[in-house]
């Protein structure tokens, strides 16, 4: 059989690659290699509706795949690549040759070495990640979170809807603070604290102490928080330990227009660029694929996250860092309210809370 197309990954930014080739006229072979055991899925739903107790749907079904000639590698991981070669390397030794590859990888969550170990320590990026952590959930107890990012956030959030004692550990002065400022990071926190979550911020884990369980956690300041689960939430990174001795970057993989790497044939897409969120990563999948067909790639549109906070949908536009003012509208007491920060005058981002409504408004103040 010919080499056809690998997409090591089995996330948006793969499945979108896939979806893009079959739709654009490509038969060749084509074969994803997931890691994990199940059919591509979307992960949004894991800090929201998974630990709620509603499954995710996969992106397609089995049949799909099937009329597709769309060959799924499940449960098994990439394992090297030879560029030279054209050659990926899996977990189970075998090796798949292609003509072009799209890195789609994804990202695994940063840990804390001093809570690696003990078992009642969970970290958020797999659906068997969040079936675990929603069967902890329902022991009740008390749960610490360390990280007051968008995950961190959403993980408090579920565990006090479901009535777990739940304690926040950020270490800034505000949850995502760096990213949309003091004011805004102070609103997010305030908002769990409505809800009875304690927020601890400018704190940070110096210690922990237990067995095979962490019982309790020693924060800088001395601070003693006593515990029965913890999730760290402390951001994520690429996935590329798999591409040592390739010539490509096991830090980020760096491309250029359309997302090739500059080795020959090979793409890449999604967390694996450091691309960000749900949309770019979409977009970086479509992209991958269009050039492999010879297409062009639409231009852009403003990067997009959205997060659920108790029954609250929050909607992130562009890129705030580097914005030197801001102008509120609404009432942020009630969680309607919508932030657009701008760097010398012109608008870089928008934030929306309790206001999808205001989400086609807000693309065409930024594309503009």
């Amino acid at each position: 059989m010919t080499r056809g197309v690998v997409i090591a990954g089995g996330g948006l930014a793969a499945q979108r690659a896939a979806e893009t080739l079959r739709r654009g006229g490509y038969d060749g072979r084509l074969r994803m290699i997931c890691a994990e055991r199940h059919r591509p899925y979307d992960r949004p739903p894991l800090s929201k509706e998974v630990l709620a107790g509603v499954e995710p749907e996969a992106f397609r079904p089995a049949a799909w795949y099937e009329e597709r000639g769309v060959e799924l590698e499940l449960g098994v991981a990439a394992a090297g690549l030879d560029c030279r070669q054209r050659a990926v390397s899996l977990a189970d030794g075998r090796e798949l040759r292609y003509e072009r590859l799209v890195i789609a990888t994804g990202s695994r969550p940063r840990r804390l070495a001093l809570l690696d170990g003990f078992a009642n320590v969970h970290t958020l990026r797999t659906l068997d990640d969040a079936r675990a952590l929603r069967a902890a959930l329902a022991e009740g107890g008390r749960l610490v979170v360390i990280g007051a990012g968008f995950i961190g956030q959403e993980v408090a959030a579920a565990a006090a809807k479901a009535g777990v004692h739940t304690t926040m550990v950020e270490a800034a002065d505000a949850p995502l603070g760096a990213l949309l400022g003091p004011a805004v990071g102070t609103w997010f926190a305030d908002l769990h604290r409505s809800e009875g979550v304690d927020v601890l911020l400018g704190a940070s884990v110096a210690a922990a102490t237990g067995t095979d369980r962490v019982e309790r956690l020693a924060l800088g300041d001395g601070r003693r928080l006593a515990c029965d689960h913890i999730v760290v939430g402390i951001g994520v990174d690429p996935e590329l330990g798999w591409l040592a001795g390739s010539g490509l970057d096991t830090t980020v993989v760096r491309i250029g227009a359309a997302g090739h790497t500059g080795a020959p044939g090979v793409f890449a897409a999604g967390d694996a660029t450091g691309g960000g969120h749900w949309e770019s990563a979409a977009r970086q999948g479509v992209s991958a694929a269009r050039a492999m067909l010879g297409l062009g790639s639409p231009r852009p549109a403003p990067a997009t996250f959205w997060s659920d906070l108790y029954d609250t949908r929050v909607h992130y536009l562009g890129h705030a860092c580097g914005a030197d003012a801001i102008t509120i509208d609404g009432d942020p007491a009630r969680r309607d309210f919508s932030v657009t920060f701008t760097r010398a005058g012109a608008p870089v981002a928008v934030l929306l809370v309790g206001r999808a409504h205001d989400l086609p408004s807000a693309r065409a103040l930024l594309a503009a």
